[in-house]
């Protein structure tokens, strides 16, 4: 009576199919696009008077998730950086009149970095040229994004 029950064998996963020499060229592609957008946003952040990493850390609290604090601990995780790292990029950060700094008033042993007029400028000057920027990749990313949505189907 064993085989009146029992279930019918599973098929084993279906195997991915290996990449072709199109999805190699657009890997590469990708990736050479983006060190290159890295090394343009470098540079423009230098040219601007800052530190790549001080205009990562702008980006970064002008985008924080609504409901998000704009905290140290916040500012670590979406650097992907230590907790001391961010507090020493927000003391630097603080020092150069791109953010001030007050005691959260929920919980006082938090700080809050808040955006300067200052700070403000910088990032809208440079988010301008980083969207151009974008926009003459498009093209590219595109044809790369289509060929990853097609293997996906």
């Amino acid at each position: 009576m064993a085989g009146k029950h029992a279930t019918p064998p599973q098929q084993p996963p279906a195997a991915e199919p290996r990449p072709t020499q199109a999805d190699y060229e657009a890997l590469a592609e990708f990736r050479y696009l983006v060190r290159c957008f890295l090394d343009f946003s470098q540079s423009e952040a230098r040219a601007a008077g800052l530190t790549p990493r001080q205009h990562q850390a702008l980006l970064q609290l002008k985008r924080l998730p609504a409901g998000s604090p704009p905290t140290i601990g916040a500012l670590a995780e979406r650097l992907r950086i230590r907790h001391h790292s961010a507090a020493e990029l927000a003391d630097r950060l603080a020092e150069a009149g791109l953010v001030a700094r007050r005691p959260d008033p929920s919980d006082q042993r938090r700080v809050l970095l808040d955006l300067t007029a200052l700070a403000e400028r910088h990032l809208a000057d440079l988010s301008a040229v980083h969207l151009d920027e974008l926009h003459k990749m498009s093209g590219v990313l595109d044809t790369i994004v289509q060929l990853a949505r097609r293997r996906a189907m």
